[in-house]
């Protein structure tokens, strides 16, 4: 088996879907000599979950998509009759006013979300830095103390109060051939959340899933999150969405008085 095949079943190993050959080739580092195939194979992952799944390189043709008529709101009732990748394109707290996600939002462009009282820095390099820190962990403030911190990137950034473990997330999904589907919480699912689940993150959509009147119902049987992020799309998801609930609050002051 050749070098970019032995790399192709390591990620189906781990759970990845597996990219083509082709793209599998530009991804390679070009090193001489190149480095061990375990390596080679956390690179190559790295910049797979840092790419546009839409890309009609990244797979073999056909490659896994929503079924035809996916988000026709008429059928009642569908169940996904094969896993499917996807990235999130958007995500919304349905549980917060527009105020409490305005200060979610400016949290996280500071590079920070809170947990409680406690502030949790959050990394903020490329993606190859935060998946080299997966097991360093970042250092928390309270009340002036330095207290240990969550892991780098393996554990959510999240508020672990009971607003948060009682929260329903909406998010906007998106396949390999450019489809577009809202994803709404079934079931609380903890790595979902603002600041925790990043926008181009990837997302296995597991058979058995279902499809209601357009509409994919998560839990954690049925989806499986992998990781990953597109850095433009975070900052201007990140951008965008504070500008419109500022604008959205000012339009609702304006028409309270």
């Amino acid at each position: 088996m050749d070098l970019p095949a032995q790399i192709r079943s390591g990620l189906q190993s781990q759970g990845l879907p597996p990219p083509s050959i082709a793209w599998i080739q530009t991804a390679m580092p070009n090193r001489n000599p190149l480095p061990p195939l375990p390596a080679l194979i956390a690179t190559v992952k790295t910049r797979f979950l840092a790419a546009d799944l839409s890309n009609p390189a990244l797979f073999d043709s056909p490659s896994p998509a929503f079924p035809p008529n996916a988000g026709n709101p008429e059928v009642k009732e569908v169940k996904l009759t094969w896993d499917i990748p996807v990235q999130v394109l958007d995500i919304e707290n349905l549980s917060k006013s527009k105020w409490e996600q305005i200060e979610e939002l400016e949290a996280i462009a500071r590079g920070e979300q809170t947990r409680g009282r406690e502030v949790i820095r959050l990394p903020t390099g490329n993606e190859e830095d935060e998946f080299a820190a997966d097991n360093q962990t970042t250092q928390s403030t309270i009340n002036g103390a330095e207290r240990p911190g969550i892991q780098g990137r393996g554990g959510p950034a999240t508020s672990t109060n009971a607003a948060t473990k009682t929260s329903t997330h909406r998010l906007v999904l998106q396949d390999c051939k450019g489809q577009k589907l809202y994803g709404l919480e079934l079931k609380r699912i903890e790595r979902i959340g603002i600041g925790s689940l990043n926008i181009g993150e990837k997302i296995i959509l597991k058979r058995g899933a279902i499809l209601a009147r357009g509409t994919l119902l998560l839990d954690t049987t049925t989806c499986t999150i992998l990781g990953g992020k597109i850095e433009a799309w975070q900052k201007d998801w990140v951008e965008g969405r504070l500008a419109r609930l500022r604008e959205a609050v000012g339009a609702d002051s304006r028409n309270g008085q």
